[in-house]
């Protein structure tokens, strides 16, 4: 079933299973969330939900918000996010989500605003070469250097890489699992690294990639060639699994 909540980014830590491997984890907040609007197959032609989180002063609100939020019954929310969910239909404006909306194990997709580089060069924004550093290659080896013909096309096609902003783009990490959940404290302990710096906005959903099922022998090893169990299943690791 499609599930999401919204909350913040805390940071990364490391757990230890229980045969005593480390595990680097991030530590989200998430929710509680409030239903503010409830979309429905009749008027809007779908069937979605859309969440309020975080309270905020009424005063920093717009007029639209507000009477938004009025008609809906719920205390001013710093952000306003809509998701499509299976069971959006049966939710009702004003009902609460929490992070135990998620349980252990569930995979999910993971989206947020990548830390902001500023404006970079194409070597560390592409990772475009350096020119040669001999033979008078004068003050420019870190420039971008030719971009094309000048007389034919006489322009430089979009799409060419360049200077500029670099980060603060919308960013989705798929596949990542839950390892662990407490309702208490509004906490998603998720596997590996989000995007976004600490105190970021995090939107967590279901996962929308299909993990295969083997079965077999060879269930066991890995389907990832940059192990070692799934470039050679011979290994002493795939056949201790």
């Amino acid at each position: 079933m499609k599930k999401a909540i919204i909350g913040k980014k805390v940071g990364m830590t490391q757990i230890f299973d229980e045969a005593g491997k480390v595990i680097p984890v991030t530590v989200i907040e998430a929710g509680p969330c409030v239903v503010v609007q409830k979309k429905t197959e009749d008027k809007e032609g779908y069937s979605s939900v859309q969440l309020g989180y975080e309270d905020i002063a009424e005063r920093k609100l717009s007029q639209p918000e507000k009477g938004h939020l009025a008609k809906a019954g719920v205390e001013p929310k710093k952000y306003l996010r809509e998701f499509r969910l299976d069971d959006a239909a049966e939710m009702n404006v004003g009902d609460v989500l929490k992070a135990d909306v998620f349980a252990e194990g569930d995979k999910v997709d993971v989206t947020g605003i990548s830390k902001g580089k500023g404006y970079q060069g194409v070597i560390k924004r592409w990772g475009a070469q350096r020119t040669p550093t001999s033979h008078g290659g004068g003050p420019v080896h870190r420039h971008a250097g030719s971009m094309g013909s000048g007389t034919d096309p006489s322009r430089i096609f979009k799409g060419k890489i360049g200077a500029g902003h670099m980060g603060s783009e919308q960013v989705t990490v798929q596949n990542l699992d839950i390892v662990k959940v407490d309702a208490e404290l509004n906490m998603l302990v998720i596997r590996g690294a989000i995007p976004g710096p600490k105190g970021g906005l995090v939107c967590i959903k279901s996962t929308s990639k299909v993990n295969p099922e083997r079965k077999g022998p060879g269930a066991a090893i890995s389907l990832n060639p940059q192990k070692a169990s799934g470039r050679n299943p011979q290994k002493a690791s795939a056949r201790t699994r």
